[in-house]
């Protein structure tokens, strides 16, 4: 079992943060003369200390129709509850960049821990529902995978809703033409706490 102190879990997102150094929109003024691994600290320390606190919850994830057999989706595990904790905040473009940790049931029943950072570009549909696009970099672990051992990805992420709640979703490709494996969209829900 996976144990996270508090130095852990800053040190798994600022690794898996990283990214956000190359998007010139996410980084600051006072970053600029920074390396990349101090900004990336920096800007780790900002959403930790400065961000709304807020809840998410998992509940479904659906797997491509046209990759997966029937019989292999009525194996897998298309409810995949699960929580964890964000902290969000908004840059001066008012795009949200955020850091989070969450645990779910993954497609075979089994926990899934992840810990990353989001960027997404916001737009206004009205007074106050927002439509949000962009990526994620995330450390990931599954027992089915290197044996539980965390591994990075990058992958697209969306969301629809209020500046305090907010329908997510992110999607895990097709890796290859061989069937059963990626074309996973994710759904999660995310409330403001504060």
């Amino acid at each position: 079992m996976l144990k996270f102190n508090h130095f852990s879990l800053r040190a798994a997102l600022c690794v898996s943060s990283l990214l956000a150094c190359l998007s010139s929109q996410a980084q600051t003024s006072s970053q600029d003369d920074m390396g990349w691994w101090d900004s990336s600290k920096a800007k780790v320390n900002k959403i930790l200390d400065e961000g709304d606190l807020q809840l998410m919850v998992a509940g479904y994830t659906h797997h491509g129709r046209n990759t997966y057999t029937a019989a292999r989706i009525a194996e897998l595990n298309e409810r995949t509850w699960g929580m964890g904790f964000s902290k969000a905040i908004r840059d001066k473009a008012d795009n949200e960049e955020f850091l989070y940790g969450m645990a779910i049931s993954d497609s075979h029943f089994r926990p899934q821990l992840m810990a990353g950072y989001a960027y997404q570009w916001m737009k206004p549909l009205g007074d106050k529902v927002e439509v949000g696009g962009g990526w994620t970099g995330s450390l990931i672990s599954r027992t089915d995978y290197f044996s539980g051992v965390p591994f990075p990805v990058v992958l697209p992420v969306a969301s629809i809703g209020t500046r305090s709640s907010k329908l997510m979703a992110t999607y895990v490709p097709r890796f290859s033409k061989n069937k059963g494996n990626g074309d996973v969209l994710f759904l999660f829900a995310r409330f403001d706490l504060n």
